[in-house]
């Protein structure tokens, strides 16, 4: 049967975008920004989404794009003979499982406060109780796993229609409703009486505030936060690789993946930073500031349950844009790898996901005891082995592969990612990837153990 792909190269921008862009543009890169210098950490993370993220994105696309197969099924085709490059495959697939199995408890989060928003049940509730809702939330296994379990079952009926009809369809809606629904958030943050501080504290630069942080903080915390906000690694890219046509090249198409996802990640801030200032909020960091901050702010807010609604089906949109595309990755790895139907993936996913995630959901109440990696909770532990341990190495396999001869060679993936119309990507910087982005992802790794 012939390989489906995307229908127009928008789908396959919005589609990558989608997965790229997820939870961490929103709670974890303005607070990064606004403690660590404003303009000077964005510029700093330009500078390393230019010299180290656009680089391993065109390598992770090139490899799908070139070989037309999932990971394991793609390194098979394009190595050496004799060689063994394609048992990272599994590495990412697990990868991919192991990432949902938390990932859809959060994004679960997002579904029930846009639902309680929806409904009314912030309603009467004071400033200072915002932060029991979400306790009472955490503490309760039936609505965590019932909300979980919507995310799931939802994510993978998506994926049964297929990539068209399914991913792409969907995926276009969610994207152009996210991108709608952020510039109105902006907009109304930035016009609260009391906004222009959180403005400045956000994008201004700020010299002392960089150095008080420590420059070498500074930029380690650009240079990770550059690495991790394209999902590169794990094969999450490399599928949708599989699906393009040759119409166009990897550059131009990584550059567009970036701007986007850079884009909704400096417009979430001036949706935060305003508010917050505008409010006398404290911007603190993590899940805290989604769930209790932010509603605090809609408290006192003229039309807060309106813009309450609005904002959590914008991280609805965001969360699930990437549920959809890694539930895509793990069907397709089944179907290259063991011949199986859509359907037959489909199932086998859904219930490995489904039983998967129930740790994560009790390690909040029934589990909360329990440590795991480094005295951390279950969702931490999982967040830190993909993170953390399975992202950056697999993007250092994917540069090593890419680059040096006894992988799929710097020739062949040249010839792959500067195939069609628009930007090329010069021989002049393989020296640069097969030397030195190596190491760079490799400090990005020791600075994650650290």
């Amino acid at each position: 049967m012939e390989r489906e792909g995307f229908k127009s190269r928008l789908g396959f921008i919005l589609v990558s975008a989608g997965c790229a862009i997820g939870i961490g543009n929103v709670w974890r890169f303005p607070y990064m920004v606004g403690q660590n210098g404003g303009a000077i950490f964005v510029v700093l993370y330009l500078v390393f989404l230019a010299i180290m993220g656009i680089p391993v994105l065109t390598m992770e696309l090139a490899v799908g794009r070139a070989s037309k197969m999932t990971t394991m099924r793609a390194m098979k085709k394009l190595q050496k003979d004799g060689h063994r490059w394609h048992i990272y495959g599994w590495i990412a697939y697990g990868g991919s499982a192991l990432l949902m199995m938390y990932y859809t408890t959060v994004s679960g989060w997002m579904l029930a406060y846009f639902w309680k928003y929806l409904k009314g049940d912030f309603e009467g509730v004071k400033k200072e109780e915002t932060g029991a809702v979400f306790a009472r939330l955490l503490d309760s296994p039936i609505e965590m796993m019932l909300f979980m379990a919507l995310i799931v079952i939802i994510g993978f009926l998506v994926i049964s229609f297929g990539v068209q009809k399914g991913l792409e369809r969907v995926s276009k809606f969610m994207m152009i409703g996210l991108l709608l629904l952020i510039i109105v958030l902006a907009v109304n943050s930035l016009i609260i009486k009391g906004s222009g501080e959180g403005v400045e504290f956000y994008l201004l630069p700020d010299v002392s505030k960089a150095s008080e942080a420590g420059w070498d903080n500074v930029i380690s915390g650009a240079m990770c936060q550059a690495f991790f906000t394209l999902s590169i690694g794990i094969g999450s890219m490399e599928i949708f690789g599989s699906y393009m046509n040759r119409e166009n090249t990897l550059t131009s198409e990584s550059v567009k993946i970036v701007g986007l996802d850079t884009f909704i990640a400096i417009m979430s801030g001036l949706i935060i930073f305003p508010a917050c200032f505008a409010f006398n909020v404290e911007p603190d960091q993590g899940p805290s500031l989604i769930f209790v901050t932010l509603p605090q702010i809609f408290t006192d807010m003229s039309g807060g349950r309106i813009w309450g609604t609005m904002f959590f089906i914008f991280m609805v949109f965001a969360s699930f844009s990437t549920v959809t595309a890694v539930f895509e990755n793990l069907v397709r790895s089944l179907m290259d790898n063991l011949g199986w139907t859509r359907l037959k993936a489909i199932a086998a996913n859904c219930v490995l996901v489904l039983i998967g995630s129930i740790p994560c959901v009790l390690g909040f109440n029934v589990w909360k005891n329990v440590k795991l990696i480094g005295s951390r909770g279950v969702l931490d532990s999982e967040d830190f082995l993909v993170g953390n341990i399975i992202l950056p190495l697999g993007s250092i396999i994917y540069v090593i592969f890419c680059t040096w001869k006894f992988g799929w060679g710097a020739e062949n993936y040249l010839e792959e990612t500067n195939t069609g119309k628009g930007m090329r990507m010069s021989k002049r910087l393989i020296p640069y990837f097969k030397y030195v982005l190596p190491v760079l992802a490799i400090i990005v790794f020791i600075r994650g153990l650290m």
